[in-house]
Protein backbone atom coordinates (compact mmCIF):
# COMPACT_ATOMS: atom_id res chain seq x y z
CA UNK A 1 0.00 0.00 0.00
CA UNK A 2 1.12 3.22 -0.55
CA UNK A 3 1.48 6.05 1.79
CA UNK A 4 -1.15 8.23 -0.61
CA UNK A 5 -3.37 5.23 -0.03
CA UNK A 6 -2.93 5.06 3.56
CA UNK A 7 -5.77 6.04 6.35
CA UNK A 8 -1.96 7.81 7.83
CA UNK A 9 -1.42 10.32 4.52
CA UNK A 10 -3.29 12.78 6.52
CA UNK A 11 -0.71 13.06 8.68
CA UNK A 12 2.26 13.85 6.19
CA UNK A 13 4.16 17.14 7.23
CA UNK A 14 6.00 17.18 3.27
CA UNK A 15 6.50 15.39 0.82
CA UNK A 16 9.80 15.60 -1.48
CA UNK A 17 9.75 14.06 -5.08
CA UNK A 18 13.33 12.99 -6.34
CA UNK A 19 14.82 10.83 -9.09
CA UNK A 20 15.01 7.78 -7.36
CA UNK A 21 11.34 7.78 -5.27
CA UNK A 22 9.29 10.02 -3.02
CA UNK A 23 9.90 11.17 0.84
CA UNK A 24 7.30 11.24 2.79
CA UNK A 25 7.98 13.20 6.10
CA UNK A 26 6.40 12.66 9.99
CA UNK A 27 7.31 13.78 13.02
CA UNK A 28 10.16 11.41 13.72
CA UNK A 29 10.33 9.23 11.22
CA UNK A 30 10.63 9.35 7.30
CA UNK A 31 9.14 6.79 4.85
CA UNK A 32 11.09 6.33 1.36
CA UNK A 33 9.24 5.37 -1.74
CA UNK A 34 11.54 4.37 -4.34
CA UNK A 35 10.99 4.42 -8.29
CA UNK A 36 10.09 1.45 -9.99
CA UNK A 37 13.57 -0.47 -11.46
CA UNK A 38 16.12 2.09 -9.65
CA UNK A 39 19.52 1.12 -7.99
CA UNK A 40 20.15 2.71 -4.29
CA UNK A 41 23.97 3.24 -3.93
CA UNK A 42 25.96 6.04 -1.71
CA UNK A 43 26.25 8.27 -4.55
CA UNK A 44 23.15 8.24 -6.41
CA UNK A 45 21.21 8.82 -3.14
CA UNK A 46 23.33 11.79 -1.25
CA UNK A 47 20.03 13.94 -2.37
CA UNK A 48 17.64 11.92 0.08
CA UNK A 49 20.38 12.36 3.05
CA UNK A 50 20.60 16.13 2.31
CA UNK A 51 17.18 15.98 2.84
CA UNK A 52 16.97 14.22 5.88
CA UNK A 53 19.64 16.09 7.37
CA UNK A 54 17.62 19.26 6.29
CA UNK A 55 14.61 18.08 8.17
CA UNK A 56 15.70 16.45 11.11
CA UNK A 57 18.65 18.28 11.32
CA UNK A 58 22.16 16.40 12.33
CA UNK A 59 21.21 15.52 16.20
CA UNK A 60 17.72 14.56 15.91
CA UNK A 61 17.44 10.98 16.08
CA UNK A 62 14.99 9.47 13.74
CA UNK A 63 13.76 6.89 11.88
CA UNK A 64 13.53 5.49 8.02
CA UNK A 65 10.97 3.05 6.25
CA UNK A 66 11.50 2.12 3.17
CA UNK A 67 8.15 1.04 1.82
CA UNK A 68 8.69 -1.62 -0.79
CA UNK A 69 5.84 -0.86 -3.65
CA UNK A 70 8.06 -1.43 -6.40
CA UNK A 71 11.14 -3.09 -7.77
CA UNK A 72 14.30 -1.62 -6.92
CA UNK A 73 17.53 -3.35 -5.73
CA UNK A 74 20.27 -1.61 -2.86
CA UNK A 75 24.01 -2.05 -3.17
CA UNK A 76 24.26 -3.57 0.08
CA UNK A 77 27.99 -3.10 0.38
CA UNK A 78 27.27 0.63 0.78
CA UNK A 79 25.03 0.30 4.09
CA UNK A 80 27.89 1.39 6.68
CA UNK A 81 28.22 4.36 4.01
CA UNK A 82 24.57 4.90 4.74
CA UNK A 83 25.45 4.97 8.22
CA UNK A 84 27.55 7.45 8.23
CA UNK A 85 25.73 10.08 6.40
CA UNK A 86 23.55 9.98 9.46
CA UNK A 87 24.43 9.71 12.24
CA UNK A 88 21.48 10.14 13.97
CA UNK A 89 19.21 8.02 12.13
CA UNK A 90 18.44 5.06 15.14
CA UNK A 91 15.65 3.11 13.69
CA UNK A 92 15.44 1.52 9.80
CA UNK A 93 12.18 -0.40 8.30
CA UNK A 94 11.57 -2.20 5.25
CA UNK A 95 7.82 -3.27 4.49
CA UNK A 96 7.67 -6.02 2.11
CA UNK A 97 4.32 -5.93 -0.40
CA UNK A 98 4.95 -9.35 -2.24
CA UNK A 99 7.01 -12.63 -2.27
CA UNK A 100 9.61 -10.92 -3.73
CA UNK A 101 10.15 -7.73 -1.70
CA UNK A 102 10.07 -9.36 1.35
CA UNK A 103 12.42 -11.88 0.32
CA UNK A 104 15.04 -8.35 -0.38
CA UNK A 105 13.69 -7.10 3.17
CA UNK A 106 15.18 -10.33 4.96
CA UNK A 107 18.24 -9.79 2.42
CA UNK A 108 18.56 -6.74 4.09
CA UNK A 109 17.83 -7.40 7.28
CA UNK A 110 21.16 -9.68 7.06
CA UNK A 111 23.11 -6.41 6.37
CA UNK A 112 21.74 -4.02 9.17
CA UNK A 113 23.22 -3.31 12.82
CA UNK A 114 18.81 -3.44 14.02
CA UNK A 115 17.55 -6.58 15.61
CA UNK A 116 14.84 -6.55 12.69
CA UNK A 117 13.83 -4.72 10.07
CA UNK A 118 11.16 -6.56 8.07
CA UNK A 119 7.64 -5.72 8.57
CA UNK A 120 4.66 -6.87 6.35
CA UNK A 121 2.53 -3.90 6.70
CA UNK A 122 2.76 -0.10 6.52
CA UNK A 123 1.19 0.20 9.71
CA UNK A 124 3.31 -2.18 11.64
CA UNK A 125 6.87 -0.17 10.70
CA UNK A 126 5.56 2.97 11.50
CA UNK A 127 4.64 2.10 14.62
CA UNK A 128 7.83 0.05 15.66
CA UNK A 129 10.39 2.20 13.89
CA UNK A 130 8.45 5.39 16.03
CA UNK A 131 8.66 3.22 18.80
CA UNK A 132 12.43 2.95 18.66
CA UNK A 133 13.07 6.76 17.77
CA UNK A 134 11.43 8.10 20.81
CA UNK A 135 13.32 5.08 22.91
CA UNK A 136 16.17 6.89 21.67
CA UNK A 137 14.53 10.69 22.38
CA UNK A 138 13.96 9.68 25.99
CA UNK A 139 17.12 8.28 26.28
CA UNK A 140 19.05 11.23 24.66
CA UNK A 141 17.07 13.88 27.02
CA UNK A 142 18.58 11.97 30.42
Amino acid sequence: MKIIESEISNHVLKTIKKELGTIFFFNHVAVVEFNEGVHVDINNSIDFFDEFKSYFGESRPFGIIANRIHSYSVKLIDVDLFRKQANNLCAYGVVGHNAASKMNARIENNFCADDNIEYDSLYEAINAVYYKVKKRLVTTLN
